[in-house]
């Protein structure tokens, strides 16, 4: 079974506010091993970045100027992802930033359906 761990980074917490994915990375894993296969980018927001997301992520809006939009690599995202199952911690919140970025470009979104939200099993596990 195949399936891509991701996460993202952002400008801050709720892309309804104008917050923006600013990085993506993912993992292929084919029957839960890592086939070498990855995705990284870093994403020009498109707007200024507060000092408080730099002091967590450490990206520069003077770095990020330099990268390409969400829409220009957009196509090549959704290619790595396919149809996989997405595994990704606190999914909720990478799931609306995904969703609010293909969205605002007219792409198809990404079903809840396919999350696996390693944050509620590790709730699970450990309440």
């Amino acid at each position: 079974m195949r399936e891509i761990v991701i996460d993202t980074e952002t400008t801050g917490l709720d892309p309804s506010q104008g917050d923006r994915i600013v990085e993506i990375a993912g993992v292929e894993l084919l029957n839960h091993i890592p086939t070498g296969r990855t995705y990284h980018q870093y994403i020009n927001p498109e707007r200024d970045i507060p000092k408080e997301a730099t002091r967590i992520h450490g990206l520069t809006i003077e770095f990020l100027r330099r990268q390409p939009t969400f829409a220009a690599l957009a196509d090549e995202l959704l290619e790595f992802l396919g149809d996989a199952p997405l595994v990704i911690h606190n999914a909720a919140f990478d799931h609306s930033f995904l969703n609010f970025e293909l969205k605002k470009i007219g792409k198809p979104i990404i079903a809840r359906e396919r999350l696996v939200d390693t944050l509620l099993l590790a709730r699970r596990k450990h309440p």
